[in-house]
């Protein structure tokens, strides 16, 4: 018995073994068949391709085919096809059959072999998807499209294949058929504007020569057929993808102006536009619609728009301009005069900013504000943000006590809730101010379980801040930090610049060094004084890196490269950095978000 074992055991290791070297053989030979392939000594590598042919045919059929093909032995090639047909039961064969007459110059019979596999096609969904890809492997996508647009017949759903079908035609260059095809409504559901941009973001891939191509199709369609809504949605939003919103703008108005639309179309345009802090072109769209009068229905919303719009690219400016400032004063009169109940709402809040913090012009806009607590109809939560909003403006003009009593007003009436949060927390930073140290410790060692994350970050950096710089009895540090934080919210920099550089010269190694940095560089900035921002912040990275202030300092420099310098790599360095050397810090989530803006700049 032990005998027979080891007998069989015996040949079974001279099959396996003669099995592992016909397998090397075969793979050795292989690669010197494409070798010889790629060197266009085709009679050497279609010699090798048979010898592997005759131990493995399908392990090298397409190889051996395309070889054959490419030596012009179209005869051979045919053989080739036809005995393989006879070793599987493929009916995709027969196209790589109508490849071989093809290349072979005999059409009618290339046709009549890839009509066979056409008939094929029977409504079963999944074989319609076989079919066309097969023939998309061989480069013959004008079938894979009769593939497709047969099966959506048969089915009576030519909505199915739209996507697949519309990637061929764009293939292809047709990009009239692709708009076409996208745009086929599946009844009842009608059409998914936001997935057809999505697919021809897919599709064009921000190529510009495409977006060109079908900006001039849209407008051809638009043209041919002003009535379709989506021709014009789909035309705006190439312009867009171009970057071209001036001209995406004057389309607009000019569709708007041929079909009648009395702003509709105009006021989507605004909002993308705004959006996109394409302020200035934002505007003109909403002037268009507010010089048709009052008639249009669009009317008050795009005054009202308008002016949020012209406040946004305020803020959002490197360097504010007085006259800039001036022009959107006159503007919010104007629509006060005409809406005077829209002070008790957020037009009122933003004339208020406006007013404090751009025009340079507290006392009005504590008035403003003032007038919006009074508005009977104005909702209660409005008046809370308010009366925040009216203590902050009362510390600017240094009224300190009347400040602390309109935030215990909030704080008393929204005892529950968020505002009531800020409120406390604005007292807590005002008691910081006044040097009241102990009280200020007291609200903030509350404010740390803020249900407001943002709210309980500050309370924690300031408790912080103040545990860390009375615990040697010397508050006098401290009360000039604090005061020259104090002057800073007053717009008073000069002399907040003066408390700081003394506690420098009086106190050169305290402990406050990183935050009188970090306020500095808050200073610079402020005053468009990037390069100076930078170095501060680098001070504090270099010096203090592995204090409370590291990540802010990492997370404020990525900005600054990024926002102010436009040196998106450098932005980059930063963020990652941020992500890696700071796990745990409240930034990592931004940095991740702006991370993939940078990284994937056509995202909607």
């Amino acid at each position: 018995m032990q005998k027979r074992l080891n007998k069989a055991g015996f040949v079974l290791l001279v099959i396996l073994f003669s099995v592992s070297v016909s397998n090397v053989f075969a793979q050795v030979t292989v690669a010197n068949a494409r070798q010889q392939a790629a060197a266009k000594k085709y009679d050497k590598a279609i010699e090798l391709y048979t010898e592997v042919y005759g131990l493995s045919p399908d392990s090298v059929y397409t190889e051996y085919l395309n070889t054959l093909i490419a030596a012009k032995k179209f005869k051979q090639a045919e053989q080739l096809v036809q005995k393989q047909m006879t070793l599987r039961d493929n009916p995709f064969l027969q196209i790589d059959l109508g490849l071989v007459y093809e290349v072979d110059g005999k059409n009618d019979k290339a046709k009549e072999q890839y009509d066979k596999v056409l008939k094929m096609i029977n409504g079963d969904i999944i074989l319609t998807e076989r079919v066309a890809k097969a023939f998309i492997n061989v480069k013959k996508e004008d079938y894979a499209i009769q593939a497709y647009e047969k099966g959506g017949s048969i089915i009576n759903a030519p909505y199915y294949f739209k996507q697949p079908l519309a990637a061929l035609y764009v293939k292809m260059g047709n990009l009239e058929k692709a708009i076409d095809v996208l745009l086929i409504q599946i009844p009842g559901m009608g059409l998914n504007v936001e997935e057809v941009k999505n697919t021809l973001l897919e599709l064009l891939n921000n190529d510009q020569d495409k977006l060109h191509q079908m900006q001039k199709v849209l407008i051809k369609k638009t043209n041919e057929h002003p009535e379709t809504i989506w021709y014009v949605e789909l035309i705006t939003w190439i312009y867009t993808q171009k970057n071209d919103w001036e001209g995406a703008l004057i389309q607009m108005e000019a569709i708007d102006e041929r079909n009648r639309e009395n702003g509709n179309h105009l006021m989507g345009f605004a909002r993308e536009a705004a959006g996109a802090k394409k302020y200035e072109v934002a505007e003109r769209a909403y002037d268009d619609i507010i010089a048709k009068g009052k008639e249009s229905p669009y009317y008050y919303l795009a005054r009202s728009e308008r002016l949020a719009t012209g406040l946004n690219r305020i803020k959002n400016s490197p360097e504010v301009k007085p006259e800039e400032v001036n022009s959107l004063v006159t503007l919010y009169d104007s629509f006060f005069v005409e809406f005077p109940k829209h002070y008790g709402m957020q037009s009122g809040s933003d004339f208020a900013l406006l007013l404090a913090q751009y025009a340079n012009n507290a006392p009005r806009a504590i008035t403003v504000l003032k007038k919006g607590i009074a508005e009977v109809d104005a909702r209660k939560d409005m008046v809370g943000k308010f009366k925040l909003q009216l203590g902050d403006y009362l510390v600017l003009v240094g009224k300190i006590w009347e400040a602390s009593l309109t935030y215990s007003q909030v704080d008393k009436d929204f005892k529950q809730d968020a505002l009531g949060e800020e409120a406390r927390f604005r007292n807590a930073k005002l008691a910081y101010y006044r040097g009241d140290f102990e009280w200020a410790q007291r609200q903030l060692n509350i404010l740390k379980s803020a249900t407001s994350q943002l709210i309980s970050n500050d309370a924690i950096y300031l408790s912080v801040l103040i545990t860390e710089n009375v615990a040697d009895s010397n508050y006098v540090p401290l009360q000039r930090f604090a005061y020259a934080g104090l002057l800073m919210f007053q717009n008073k920099d000069a002399e907040a610049e003066t408390l700081l550089d003394s506690i420098n010269k009086a106190y050169a190694d305290h402990p406050l060094n990183d935050d009188i940095l970090m306020t500095r560089a808050e200073m610079a900035k402020k005053h468009l004084q990037y390069d100076k921002a930078l170095g501060y912040l680098r001070m504090i990275k270099e010096k203090y890196g592995e204090d409370v202030l590291g990540d802010d300092a990492v997370f404020k420099m990525a900005e600054l490269y990024q926002y102010n310098f436009n040196k998106i790599d450098e932005a980059k360095k930063y963020y990652e950095q941020l992500i890696i050397d700071y796990i745990g810090s409240t930034y990592v989530q931004e940095a991740r978000k702006r991370l993939n803006e940078i990284n994937n700049p056509t995202l909607p």
